[in-house]
């Protein structure tokens, strides 16, 4: 990991949406759980938005629904796919490091 997650960061209107990790992804670890718990639990997602993506979706609904649904995708995403490049990445820089 080059990034050490954070426990309640600020979020981008839109998650990264590319094959790799990013260093995003990495600062945004706890977002992505924080979502996936408030999903199962069946959290209304405008009360998510307010908590953990610090966003009003009173003033700006379809703009917060579009920030909401895109990290809940990553998140998702994560779960099915981020997870193995996370593995693969390491794997890569430990070979990297022990090379040097």
């Amino acid at each position: 990991m080059r990034v050490r997650p954070e426990l309640d960061p600020d979020v981008e209107d839109e998650a990264p949406v590319c094959p790799d990790i990013t260093a995003y992804d990495e600062t945004h670890f706890v977002t992505y759980l924080r979502l996936l718990d408030a999903q199962a639990e069946g959290a209304d997602w405008m009360e998510v938005a307010r908590i953990v993506l610090h966003r009003d979706p009173a003033a700006e609904e379809a703009q917060c629904r579009r920030c909401w649904e895109s990290h809940l995708a990553r998140a998702q995403w994560m779960t099915k796919n981020g997870y193995r490049r996370i593995l693969e990445q390491a794997v890569e820089e430990a070979r990297d490091t022990s090379q040097h």
